[in-house]
């Protein structure tokens, strides 16, 4: 039987910083990370704070579209 939707999707995390500062061509990019979310309990959209490579320290991480 299917299924309407799923309660846990997955979502991708980048890094705010690095988006706003339009990253060099010398950088190594955008950071990215993928994770789960509960749609029921996190409507809107999922915040972290995670590493990031790019900038070398501790950043948020906003959620993007697919």
């Amino acid at each position: 039987m299917a299924k309407g939707k799923d309660v846990r999707v997955t979502v991708i995390l980048e890094c705010n910083s690095c988006v706003r500062n339009r990253v060099n061509k010398e950088s190594m990019g955008i950071s990215r990370y993928i994770t789960q979310k509960n749609r029921h309990n996190t409507p809107g959209r999922l915040e972290l704070r995670k590493f990031c490579p790019c900038c070398y320290k501790h950043t948020i991480h906003g959620e993007i579209k697919k």
